[in-house]
């Protein structure tokens, strides 16, 4: 893939940044391939942004909203029409596989898809009123400008689970795409500019956090935040924000936990793990990366997961063999390979993996193996903080009782998942995890449209996003008296 220029869209036009400074985004399987160059803007462009989105609002928000359904049904086909090109740019600048790619881009077009049909609707309510002659009812408004601000793990499926909602309200917007995935960013617009949405609906700036992302934040205009992103950085916004009163909803770290009981279908659990464990090389932010497993069963399920990983292929992400690809990033990159090395001084035992691959055209990227770390402690570093990063630690305890108190003693509570054949049991887990969302039987990673996405703890706050809190975040309630005679 050739380097590209990328440029700010800014009130319905690309521009290049005043400041004359760019940036390169680098393809994780392959340093020495710079595969764009986007622009450093300043704080003066995000406000240009802001300003051109503000100055759309009134037109935007007075629209009928089936007519802006209308409009953002033709960026959804352009998305469908675009899929094969979108996927490729994708796994170029994050690494994920192609198939993974592909299934993002399926997985937005089906939170995309949704999210229209809800936002024809946005719900009211008629509740009678206390006097006679007096007709009382309630319904939704746009907040005005809000900002999202993506990741680079999902940079073109979490855009379209937050700004389709958020337009759909009929709010306008500022995008900022993560630095490492950012022509991501730019195609997810450029199907919305293809749709003919007016002028300054949509935008997009690309930057530094400190400059961009702070303004995105911090000015008055904004009146709502869309983060998703780790837990210090949110934390962050969320105190910024107070100073305005924008509105939060933020997407941050996990550190999920799989359970797997004695009684247990091993194989299927076996495949949940190895699945959730090292897809997108375990950077999603719902991957499992603690197995809690009861001590009768322990070794018999990690010799599965280790046979598992063992048949793992990783590799260039635009080869159909690979399973896995490269991590995102230099810096994600060392910080992994610190995280391994910091299991081992800990003590735990090395079942798989472990190494930085170097072989042929893999020294040249960001390739580490699908790790397993046995005998994990719940004390150990690698048990508590997120790694982000194809690394499992398998943890072993006594019994259920046991099992619900380790999966629950960390900071943060995004997901979970549980494998046992009791009913009981199941039902007991879904009464005490500590998550926004769990699991029975099923991989920690799984989610539906039509469903809230969300975590507690240090994993999230504000309402969480997707099915029908996705168009209530993004507008206020209004009540209404009429007394007619």
């Amino acid at each position: 893939m050739e380097t590209v220029l990328l440029r700010n869209f800014i009130n319905g036009e690309w521009i290049e940044s005043a400041t004359g400074n760019l940036l390169e985004q680098r393809n994780p399987a392959d340093l020495s391939q710079v595969t764009s160059r986007f622009q450093r803007s300043s704080r003066e462009e995000a406000r240009d942004a802001i300003e051109a989105a503000q100055d759309a609002f009134i037109e935007w928000s007075g629209m009928p909203a089936p007519k802006r359904a209308e409009l953002l049904s033709k960026a959804l086909a352009a998305i469908v029409r675009r899929r094969e090109e979108f996927a490729k740019v994708l796994t170029h600048e994050n690494g994920k596989t192609i198939r993974e790619s592909l299934t993002e881009i399926d997985s937005a077009i089906k939170e995309m898809d949704w999210q229209i049909a809800e936002g024809r609707r946005l719900y009211g309510e008629t509740i009678p009123s206390e006097r006679e002659g007096v007709f009382a009812y309630s319904f939704r408004q746009p907040l005005g400008v809000v900002s999202i601000i993506s990741p680079w793990n999902f940079p073109f499926n979490v855009p379209g689970r937050k700004c389709t909602p958020a337009l759909m309200a009929g709010n306008t917007l500022v995008l900022k795409p993560a630095s490492l995935t950012p022509r991501t960013g730019v195609c997810f617009v450029e199907a919305f500019e293809e749709a003919g949405l007016p002028p300054g609906v949509i935008n997009l700036v690309t930057g530094d956090g400190s400059t961009v992302g702070d303004e995105l934040v911090i000015n008055p205009k904004i009146r709502a935040i869309s983060f998703t992103g780790s837990t210090p950085v949110g934390m962050g916004i969320h105190k910024k924000a107070a100073e305005t009163l924008a509105k939060t909803q933020l997407e941050m770290g996990g550190k999920n936990p799989i359970v797997v009981l004695a009684d247990a279908d091993l194989d299927a659990a076996a495949d949940a793990t190895a699945l959730a464990a090292y897809a997108c090389a375990g950077q999603w932010c719902t991957s499992t990366s603690r197995a809690v497993v009861e001590a009768n069963v322990f070794e018999s399920f990690q010799q599965k997961v280790a046979d598992r990983v063992a048949g793992m292929r990783v590799g260039n992400g635009l080869d159909p063999n690979s399973n896995m690809g490269p991590v995102c990033g230099e810096a994600q990159f060392r910080d992994i390979l610190r995280y391994i090395e910091l299991g081992i001084s800990e003590g735990a035992k090395l079942v798989a993996g472990g190494r930085q691959l170097t072989e042929g055209e893999l020294a040249r990227g960001c390739f580490i193996e699908p790790t397993v770390f046995s005998d994990v402690t719940p004390d150990m570093k690698i048990a508590r903080e997120e790694i982000f990063g194809p690394v499992l630690a398998m943890i072993r305890v006594d019994d259920f009782e046991q099992a619900v108190k380790v999966a629950n003693a960390v900071e943060f509570g995004l997901c979970s998942s549980i494998y046992t054949s009791s009913i009981d049991k199941a039902l007991t887990f879904i009464e005490r995890t500590e998550v926004g969302l769990t699991h029975v039987n099923m991989p920690s990673a799984h989610k539906e449209p039509q469903l809230s996405f969300g975590g507690i703890k240090h994993s999230g706050a504000g309402l969480p996003e997707a099915g029908k809190t996705g168009i209530e975040f993004f507008s206020q309630h209004k009540v209404a008296y009429i007394k007619y005679r």
